[in-house]
Parts: C-alpha cells; sequence; structure tokens
C-alpha cells in the first residue's frame, strides 16, 4: 500500500563556466548533471544511495527522463536543487527536481525513472528488492 509522506533534500550548487555555452547560460544538458547531483545528496541524506544497491547486488540505471525549463542560469550564480522520492508499488525509484535561482524562482522542473537490474546478469528486477523494500518500511513507505 503506497503511503502518503515526502523525502526531500536540498541541494545547492554554483554554476561552473564550463556549465555554460557560447551564450553565457547553462547549457541544456547540464540540468540533467544537476539531477544526479540530486540523487546523489538524497542517497546520502536518506541512505539509499548507488553504492547500496551495487553492495546488494543491483544496478539502477535511469530508463526515463524529463525537464520542463522555465528560466535561464548563467556562470556564478547560486541555485537549489529540491529533489522529491515519488513512492510507487513498483521495483523502480522516481524522483521529481525542482531547481530554483537565488531569488527562489524555479528555473526548471523535472524527473528520473531507474529500474533496478541485476549485476550478475542485467535483468530488470519486476519486483521490489528487498533492501529497498527495508529501505521503503523504515522510512514509513510500506506497512510491515
Amino acid at each position: 500500500m503506497i503511503e502518503h509522506k515526502e523525502l526531500m533534500v536540498q541541494q545547492n550548487i554554483r554554476i561552473r563556466f564550463n556549465e555554460t555555452d557560447a551564450l553565457g547560460i547553462v547549457w541544456h544538458g547540464n540540468y540533467l548533471k544537476y539531477f544526479e547531483d540530486g540523487r546523489e545528496a538524497f542517497g546520502r541524506e536518506h541512505g539509499i544511495s548507488y553504492l547500496d544497491a551495487k553492495k546488494n547486488g543491483y544496478a539502477t540505471p535511469v530508463v526515463k527522463t524529463s525537464t520542463d525549463h522555465k528560466l535561464t542560469l548563467t556562470y556564478g550564480e547560486n541555485t537549489i536543487i529540491e529533489t522529491y522520492f515519488i513512492n510507487t508499488d513498483s521495483a523502480k525509484l522516481i524522483f521529481k527536481y525542482i531547481i530554483k535561482n537565488e531569488a527562489s524562482a524555479i528555473v526548471c522542473v523535472g524527473e528520473t525513472i531507474q529500474v533496478f537490474t541485476s549485476l550478475k546478469d542485467n535483468t530488470m528486477s519486476l519486483i521490489i528488492p528487498e533492501f529497498f523494500k527495508a529501505w521503503k518500511i523504515k522510512q514509513g513507505f510500506l506497512n510491515v
């Protein structure tokens, strides 16, 4: 059963020169890197990192991404990446992102979906791996 609960982490980053294009704005492809920064910060804070998946015999490749760009970011700006875990009954990780500029205006929103694949044979898991199930129970997303 899905419980309505929200886990979120904020990650502050400063836009680096090499992330901008010839017009001085962040190149659109870098937003996926910012999503990755957000997922890694989320994993560290909430105990569900890529290394946890690997230790349990799984990889979690991204199978779907979406981005909706609202405003631009430029070199030197401080930004905040908000990363939200979206609970689902499926054996997947869904994250939503909100990237804000220094004025707290929304610059970009997005979503990624990851699946669990076995490190042994690269097959996708159709059931929730036990370590992820235990994490969801600990976080209050599943009733025991």
